[in-house]
């Protein structure tokens, strides 16, 4: 696995993101609530760039059998990621793709020392 320093904590402010070219690969660098996660650009999908889409959030519904009522509800702003190409949603704090059970973003090891944000890949 090799070490690449890629910004400075200052660089990214809460809710920011660095798209990075790693070994021939693209990264985005996202910083939510303080912490740093990378994954790699690609959409489990269909392949588009994940990375690149617009930041939300997500609805979450919940259905009354009792009453047949459904309560819909925003949720998670700032921390959905939504692939450009088709719109599949993942959770930027843990990767996991909303549209697809059981899967998620492929992520990169994030270390910050000395005030430089450090990928491994």
């Amino acid at each position: 696995m090799n070490d690449h320093t890629v910004a400075t904590v200052e660089e990214l402010d809460d809710g920011d993101r660095k798209l990075i070219e790693l070994e021939g690969r693209e990264v985005a660098l996202f910083r939510i609530d303080g912490e740093f996660r990378a994954y790699t650009n690609w959409c489990l999908h269909q392949g588009g760039p994940a990375c690149e889409g617009s930041v939300t959030g997500t609805s979450t519904a919940e259905f009354d059998r009792d009453d047949l009522q459904t309560d819909l509800q925003w949720c998670k702003e700032g921390e959905v990621l939504n692939c450009p190409w088709h719109g599949w949603e993942y959770d930027i704090p843990t990767g996991e793709c909303l549209s697809k059970e059981g899967t998620k973003l492929p992520s990169h090891p994030v270390e910050v020392n000395d005030g430089e944000v450090i990928v491994s890949l």
